[in-house]
């Protein structure tokens, strides 16, 4: 029997604002204390009343219209009911039946092709607490309960772990590039539940999914799938299909899922509307001004990356990657003039410099722009070598000089007067009659034995174009 593969997701990102959803506690306890940024709204306090953000909803908003979503003028708040000990009031303020967007989608690249990926909504909410369990005990710390989250729905239109990787690798870029979240996993700003269920090969039905919970890593979310997909077809092809719809966990060290429950249905969670928070109504002009603020899109930059400056699929997909590195690079080719050069040391040298740094970033590392713009733009006029560019740049990393300072200071400027060059070439071939006669005899491979030579005379400071020119000349 063909199976295929259907597979949803729920992206749960953290909206990037100074204090919580529904109060003014800190919204970044990184590092704090356990249970230090809270206050009675947060913690659930009887007689608290929430008061939403209005920043963590234009964000949301912004996200929604990023992602190809609808916005309704309509929105309202609604209580989610569930009972854990992370969550102190006892339930969730959430949106069901009418949420901030619905009906949206996001290209993604599969094997060269583009797919859409279709997204049902996304909706607000606030987070609950963290839970860590030592032994006979778990220790509640309540800082990020209250933090303003944006829950992202795919429909059920994903085939495959990797095309599930590949989206919401993308969703990632795209929060990132409107500044709606910083999405940084290791933080735990954005994690996936993931739900799979598979089916006979045209068959329209859904049957019973597996819901996986709180995957905090592309690595993760790919190699569950990449299970479920194994254990769920090997249910069917032992006529045991699932029965049930379930909720599972990933145990990443043994490489497997877990059950945890059979899982709830919207009637569990008794939604009802928020009584303490009035319904939000949009206005059409503040979502069009929202809209016209929208940056350029990850896919869209890529594909113009690679139409404007020549640069491949992949080094347009690398230097896409961040909104800084994608404004970095930019800002060289400006300088430069030249795109293909530009990338190639922006990916080849100093993006190699900063992986194998501990701590730096594009934003943080000492050359600038400006300074990489000059020393590619420096090379392109032939006013250097790119053997010499390569033998500065490490200075440059160190101590973020600029370039002509530093060729200034090595008097490594690159000759490219012809008559000092020409008798630097009289030198070499002079010195050298037996390999002259071994290239006029039919041996052309040995004019780079006479290029190597005049450019080692020169300090490497020859320009090599005329070097080339001369030797033919003269050598023939």
């Amino acid at each position: 029997m063909e199976l295929e593969v259907i597979i949803g997701l729920e992206i749960h990102a953290q909206v990037k604002t100074k204090t919580k959803m529904f109060c003014s506690c800190d919204n970044d306890a990184w590092g704090e204390e356990p249970n230090a940024t809270v206050c009675p709204v947060c913690t659930g306090h009887p007689g608290a009343l929430p008061v939403p953000n209005k920043k963590a909803i234009e964000l949301g908003v912004k996200a929604a219209l990023a992602l190809g979503c609808n916005i309704p003028q309509y929105s309202k708040f609604d209580r989610k009911n569930y009972f854990y000990p992370d969550l102190p009031a006892g339930y969730q303020i959430s949106q069901f039946d009418e949420p901030v967007s619905k009906n949206g989608s996001v290209e993604i690249i599969l094997d060269g092709e583009k797919r859409k990926i279709g997204i049902t909504r996304l909706h607000l909410e606030n987070d609950a607490g963290k839970l860590t369990h030592s032994g006979n005990f778990s220790y509640c710390d309540y800082n990020r309960a209250g933090t303003p989250l944006m829950e992202i729905v795919s429909d059920p239109d994903i085939r495959s772990a990797k095309e599930a990787k590949l989206y919401a690798e993308e969703v990632q870029k795209i929060l990132q590039f409107v500044d709606a979240s910083n999405a940084d996993m290791y933080r735990g700003e954005m994690r996936f539940d993931a739900s799979i269920s598979l089916r006979p090969v045209g068959d329209e039905k859904l049957y019973p999914r597996a819901e996986i919970k709180n995957l905090n890593s592309f690595k993760a979310l790919e190699a569950a799938l990449l299970h479920e997909i194994s254990r769920q077809t090997e249910m069917w092809e032992t006529g045991k299909p699932p029965a049930s719809e379930q909720t599972v966990g990933w145990n990443d060290e043994k490489g497997e899922t877990y059950l945890m429950r059979e899982k709830e249905s919207a009637a569990d969670y008794r939604y009802f509307p928020e009584p303490d928070i009035p319904p939000l109504e949009f206005d059409e002009k503040e979502i069009e001004q929202w809209r016209k603020e929208l940056p350029e899109l990850p896919l869209p930059m890529r594909e113009r990356f690679e139409k404007e400056y020549g640069v491949t699929q992949q080094e347009s997909e690398t230097l896409t990657s961040s909104k800084a590195l994608a404004s970095y690079f930019e800002e060289v080719v400006k300088i430069s003039g030249d795109g293909k050069k530009s990338a190639g040391w922006l990916l080849s040298e100093l993006l190699a410099k900063i992986k194998d740094s501990e701590d730096l970033t594009i934003e943080t590392q000492k050359i600038t722009a400006e300074n990489l713009g000059n020393l590619v733009k420096l090379i392109v006029n032939g006013e250097i070598s790119g053997k010499i560019g390569k033998e500065i740049f490490p200075e440059m990393w160190e101590t973020g000089e600029a370039v002509e300072k530093i060729i200034e200071r090595k008097g490594l400027k690159q000759i490219s007067d012809t008559g000092e060059i020409e008798k630097l070439v009289d030198k070499v071939i002079a010195e050298n009659p037996a390999q002259v006669a071994g290239f006029k005899a039919g041996k052309v491979q040995l004019l780079g034995f006479f290029v190597g030579n005049v450019l080692k005379l020169s300090g490497g400071q020859a320009n090599p174009q005329i070097v080339n020119q001369l030797l033919k000349e003269k050598l023939q």
